[in-house]
């Protein structure tokens, strides 16, 4: 009924297929009642056929063929007609052939012009396919699917950046699939997810790696059930929670985390790359999973430890996110800024366990082992890198912090740059009464009165150390180019440290809402807030595009024209080049309200 309603088939088959299931269902149930067996398979034997249709209520075989044969027929034509309206597997009409020993002439030529740089690798690698070299094309059928859609698979893969590298990519992914006939029966079927893998084999080199070592995740890419909207933050927590539940230990907790984490990853990227989602919709997505699978480990590490150390008495700890995660603009590669927070029972001096720890111990301990569930890399891969460099007193701090040390260190000693790191600071574990009280010893901090001069030459101090160290006129390095993501984030908590006192409103993690509240109290100077919300989206979205999809630095002169295209495509742009020419126009406006902003 679904499928009708959508267009994707007509009401007539809508029809005969419902009137079809209906009545092949009926049959299956009166097999199985014979002899209480789970068969699907009509008797052999004449009498027992015979019998078998008296029983489904037919006065003979014949009666009941005529039925049964024409549902066949039917369901077997509509079927068949799916795989009809195909395009034609080559646009060029170029025949080529991988057969026999010696590499075709034309097919070389084909190839070459197609854009691969060695042309005769590719065939080697398509005739070790129709050999059987691997198990997704050991059977006959199976080489028969890949027949029908090679020319095609080529075809798109000659689209992207680098044709031999996006080769090279489907090949080890096709080398870890244990079978391949749903999915080379899937691609003939539908180009659109032909061309979305050839996207991430050639453009995305993360979603590739993942694709290539967790199998797993093409059946959420064949289900459409998975890969549409975004799961729910209660959907995302009893998905991780059934994953994790039935570990049958610790290692294999950790093992399932980064199954379920890569795979919840990917799909994020691929509904990025395919227009399910738009990229200012990823950070929040991306922070979402990991707000859930810290959780997750936390709770999961708290149980492993306590089995040897035990419990501090009335001892608890929370995590609070900073940086990216903590304003819910993560990417594709973002670490996670992380602190933890920790108290317990006073006069308490050590956990109940058979190998007893002093508490700073015993949550230093902790700390350490919840880093290594969450960045260690296992048979499943790696999940996240963790950063705890924001901590209280940096790399120079004790790991975990306790509770009395962080308000003491936050009210009389933080710098001003800790407070503007501050502003992104968000508690995601930890039990209700830590976390309050976690959450307003951050707002007090935040909202008393400033010195707005010494919070003016401390930020600019501070860019300048930042553009010495890492400044760069590459217009595609949009953190640290003047006029990125650094001078539109030091603006925004600038403006919310010196006006929170009045306006403690304004305090938001995330730059771009925090921009629209201090525009909504006409907190902007020169009423640039249009101008900087308006860059901090676009270098944002452009942002999520880039570190989905390329390895280290973009570089324009490299770029596949089919990620260009998903780059203007993200900033509403006609093309690339005026995304380029458009991009330079906005970082020095945003440059040149950076001065006029902090001063």
């Amino acid at each position: 009924n679904r499928l009708a309603k959508r267009g994707w088939i007509k009401p007539e088959v809508r029809d005969d297929l419902a009137r079809s299931y209906i009545f092949l269902r009926g049959i299956e149930h009166r097999l199985q009642m014979v002899a209480d067996e789970q068969t699907h398979s009509l008797p052999e034997n004449s009498d027992a056929l015979a019998a078998f249709a008296r029983f489904a209520g037919y006065e003979s075989v014949s009666e009941f063929s005529a039925e049964l044969v024409p549902r066949l027929e039917a369901v077997q034509r509509h079927y068949a007609a799916l795989f009809e309206d195909m395009p034609e597997l080559t646009r060029g009409g170029t025949n080529m052939v991988f057969a026999g020993e010696a590499d075709d002439p034309q097919t070389v030529e084909a190839l070459a012009k197609m854009g691969y740089s060695q042309p005769h690798q590719v065939i080697e690698t398509v005739r070790g396919w129709h050999h059987g070299r691997y198990p997704a094309v050991r059977s006959a059928k199976a080489r028969e699917r890949l027949t029908e859609v090679q020319a095609l698979l080529i075809e798109a893969l000659a689209e992207t950046a680098n044709p031999d590298s996006a080769f090279a990519s489907f090949d080890r992914f096709l080398s870890q699939l244990p079978a391949g006939v749903q999915l080379f029966s899937l691609l003939r079927a539908n180009p659109n997810l032909l061309r979305l893998i050839a996207d991430i084999m050639g453009s995305a080199p993360r979603l590739a790696r993942i694709l290539s070592r967790h199998r797993r995740v093409l059946d959420a890419v064949l289900d459409p059930r998975l890969i549409g909207t975004l799961p729910t933050p209660e959907e995302l927590d009893a998905l991780i929670r059934e994953e994790l539940e039935s570990a049958s230990d610790f290692q294999e907790v950790l093992d399932r985390a980064r199954v379920i984490g890569n795979e919840q990853m990917f799909l994020i990227g691929v509904r990025i790359l395919s227009g399910i989602i738009v990229p200012s919709q990823a950070g929040g997505a991306y922070a979402l999973l990991a707000d859930h699978l810290i959780r997750a480990l936390q709770q999961a590490v708290e149980h492993d430890f306590a089995r040897v150390h035990g419990r501090v008495p009335d001892g608890k700890a929370a995590v609070v996110a900073m940086g990216k995660l903590g304003g819910r603009e993560m990417t594709a590669a973002s670490d996670l800024d992380l602190i933890l927070i920790y108290d317990f029972a006073p006069g308490a001096t050590q956990s109940d366990g058979p190998r007893p720890l002093a508490p700073s111990q015993y949550y230093t301990r902790l700390t350490q082992r919840l880093i290594s569930a969450l960045s260690s890399p296992t048979a499943e891969g790696q999940l996240y890198q963790v950063d705890m460099r924001l901590r209280p007193s940096g790399q120079k701090g004790p790991l975990a912090t306790q509770l009395s040390s962080f308000i003491e260190y936050q009210t009389n000693e933080a710098w001003t740059w800790e407070h503007m790191a501050l502003t992104r600071a968000r508690v995601i574990t930890g039990p209700p009464e830590l976390r309050a009280r976690i959450e307003q010893t951050i707002r007090d901090v935040l909202v008393r009165p400033r010195d707005r001069a010494k919070i003016a030459a401390d930020v600019h101090d501070m860019r300048r150390r930042i553009a010495a160290e890492k400044g760069t006129d590459e217009i595609w390095d949009l953190k640290y180019v003047r006029g990125g993501l650094v001078d539109l984030e030091f603006m925004a908590q600038y403006l919310q440290l010196i006006h929170a006192a009045e306006h403690p409103d304004v305090l938001d993690q995330n730059t771009v809402q925090a921009l629209q509240k201090l525009d909504g109290k006409g907190l902007i100077p020169g009423g640039a807030g249009t101008i900087l919300i308006s860059a901090a989206r676009l270098l944002n979205d452009l942002t999520q595009i880039v570190r989905l999809c390329v390895d280290g630095p973009f570089r324009a002169e490299e770029a596949s024209q089919g990620l260009k295209d998903l780059l203007a495509r993200a900033a509403d742009a006609p093309s690339f080049d005026r995304l380029e020419a458009d991009l330079r126009h906005i970082l020095a406006e945003t440059a040149a309200q950076f001065d006029r902003v902090i001063s």
